[in-house]
């Protein structure tokens, strides 16, 4: 079987595939995590070999600036070894060439002028055909300096990055600092902030790390991390809660030992294929104790030129002494489903912040906590995690709306798994039907599902270039057997938050009115589109199997008192975290794993997986 594209075909091959998350290698690529499938040639899937395009030779435009001095930087990833074999590929990047001998090689220099800028086009009607389209708005390269002696390296200077070593050279001083948030935020959500694009939409709040904390998290630079507390409070404790094992587990244990006041608790993935996917910190103050939920990794390329979002919340403060065991707790018992969610661990690392958290008030708390951790759940115990959660807290919160059955469901997330041959094996056998929840009316609509995932030109176009699809793992061996999923698509466009060239890492799942006026219902997750993140039902439905550790709330309606940004039964759109996807479906989405090399992208190169 196969599929005629403009990127080539694809020939369909009867490998098997298990889900994908953030922890796929590339070609060539170790790991201690045995259910990650490799790629012995990735170049072999693509098929055809389109015709290098003829272009004049690019020159560079942009002015490139010195790189600052003593800058933290992260050089070193650890958890994820999709992320280290993707930065194989980013180190060197591959120059585009107009020769077609040259085409798609890999270049052993790394040039010095990596300026870049974007074109103003959203290019609208395309699909994902990278053949030269607005080449003229791309950066020119300039061609090799002459050879030099041998640079003295400099004290403290910065150490090369995943992305190159000019990545980094447009980062403001105070990248890292923006204004603390209203006490009074009514919804308490927040987008990263963007190197790149407008300072009006670069309002994001300010984390003050000045705490014992507890990191919970797929990947980490330690280094990086400590390097964002305030010099006088980096040897406070840390706890990394981490779900690294064997050779994996070893590194993230080497990169901790300049910092000793950094120790770990190892999630138990009792389920093959599993991830601990949470992205969580808990902060502890003087005053009190706060949660961030958040779909950012703890390394420096997340924070950088990628759209993530994060809901912080309330500083919560201590109980008074002799408070009852439910005290404190919030009308979305917010409280009880934290505490369920750490005793689901099994640690005994957490239990100081079990303590903590049952002495303090979490009453302000107007989000619902929707996990998932691994296991096989039955009976009662099925609507604890995953979708069947989700769709729990749908039908007991939310309300049926006129027409709803014209109400899209939009899902959007940074990594896709195996979903099976065809929809009705789970993305409308069942996870479709939790995404459709509303209320108690036995009305079981069939409205549309819009699926939001980045296009090849989408990827080509961004902040990043093709280094950001080393964040969006959709591979080809799962792709090409789920080629039914691709009607679903819809590409990234995020035009009202000015991130529409900042590469989604975010997930949010949503139900939006007909004329995206409304929202009837919203969550922000860690949680990707797959079966291990937010489970699968076994045994006839009698059972529910999860993998992965995930984390992310839920906004509805009932949960907020009414303001002048509310009505009576919806949230409105007018909220910062409201995303726009774009029609027409894309034909091929964004694949990670296969060569782009038909034009450069806006840093110059092209794409070839090794």
């Amino acid at each position: 079987m196969s599929q005629d594209s403009q990127h080539g075909k694809w020939t369909i091959s009867s490998s098997d595939d298990d889900d994908d998350d953030e922890g796929i290698p590339l070609s060539g690529t170790t790991t201690s995590k045995p259910h990650q499938p490799t790629v012995s040639n990735p170049s072999s899937q693509w098929s055809a070999s389109p015709p290098s395009p003829k272009l004049e030779p690019v020159k560079a435009t942009a002015e490139v600036k010195p790189e600052p001095a003593n800058t933290p930087v992260s050089s070193l990833v650890v958890g994820s070894e999709a992320r280290q074999s993707a930065a194989k590929n980013q180190i060197n990047p591959v120059k585009y060439e107009t020769s077609p001998s040259l085409a798609g090689k890999r270049k052993k220099e790394v040039s010095d002028g990596s300026g870049w800028a974007l074109s103003d086009s959203d290019d609208d009607d395309d699909d994902g055909d990278v053949k030269g389209k607005g080449l003229s708005n791309l950066p020119k390269r300039a061609p090799p300096p002459s050879p030099k002696a041998k640079k003295v390296k400099v004290e403290n200077e910065r150490p090369p990055s995943p992305h190159g070593r000019l990545y980094y050279i447009d980062e403001p001083e105070d990248f890292f600092e923006s204004s603390v948030p209203c006490l009074n935020d009514t919804y308490r959500f927040y987008l990263n902030k963007v190197t790149g694009v407008d300072r009006k939409y670069n309002s994001g709040p300010l984390i003050l790390l000045y705490c014992l904390s507890s990191q919970f998290n797929y990947c980490f630079d330690i280094a990086w991390m400590v390097e964002q507390y305030p010099p006088e409070f980096r040897d406070r404790p840390v706890l990394i809660v981490h779900g690294d094992k064997r050779e994996a587990k070893a590194r993230l244990v080497q990169q901790a030992q300049p910092f000793p006041h950094v120790r770990f608790c190892q999630a138990k993935l009792d389920i093959a294929f599993g991830t601990h996917h949470t992205k969580m910190m808990l902060l502890w103050y003087e005053e009190g104790f706060r949660v961030i939920i958040t779909t950012s990794n703890l390394i420096r390329a997340d924070w950088y030129q990628k759209t993530q979002g994060m809901w912080m919340s309330p500083l919560f403060p201590r109980l008074p002494e002799g408070s009852s065991a439910s005290a404190g707790e919030s009308p979305t018992f917010f409280k009880r489903d934290l505490l369920e969610y750490l005793a689901s661990y099994r640690a005994a690392e957490l239990e100081e912040w079990i303590q903590r958290i049952k002495e303090h008030d979490l009453s302000e708390t107007r989000v619902y906590l929707v996990g998932s951790t691994p296991g096989r759940y039955v009976g009662a115990d099925m609507d604890r995690w995953g979708h069947l959660r989700l769709r729990k807290l749908l039908y007991d919160h939310t309300d049926p709306v006129p027409g709803e059955e014209r109400w899209p469901v939009i899902g959007q997330f940074s990594s896709i798994g195996s979903m099976g041959l065809d929809k009705t094996k789970w993305l409308a056998g069942e996870f479709q039907r939790t995404m459709t929840t509303l209320g108690k009316s036995s009305l079981r609509s069939d409205p549309p599902m819009h699926l939001v995932y980045p296009s090849v030109e989408d990827v080509r176009t961004s902040l990043e270039g093709y280094p950001a699809g080393g964040s969006l793992p959709y591979s080809i061996q799962t792709a090409q057997k789920q080629l039914w999923l691709h009607s679903f698509f819809h590409r990234w466009k995020a035009n009202t938050t000015g991130r529409s060239h900042a590469m989604p890492h975010i997930k949010t799942y949503m139900r939006a009115s007909p004329d995206f006026t409304q929202l009837a219902w919203f969550l922000v997750t860690s949680a990707n589109l797959s079966k291990a993140a937010w489970g699968a039902l076994e045994k006839n439905n009698t059972q529910v199997m999860v993998r992965s550790y995930e984390l992310g709330v839920l906004y509805v309606p009932s949960a907020f008192v009414r303001t002048t940004h509310m009505d009576k039964q919806y949230l409105c759109a007018n909220m910062s975290f409201f995303v726009q996807y774009t029609p027409p479906n894309i034909s091929i989405p964004w694949i990670w794993n296969i060569p782009y090399s038909q034009a450069p992208d806006t840093h110059g190169n092209i794409w070839v997986p090794s």
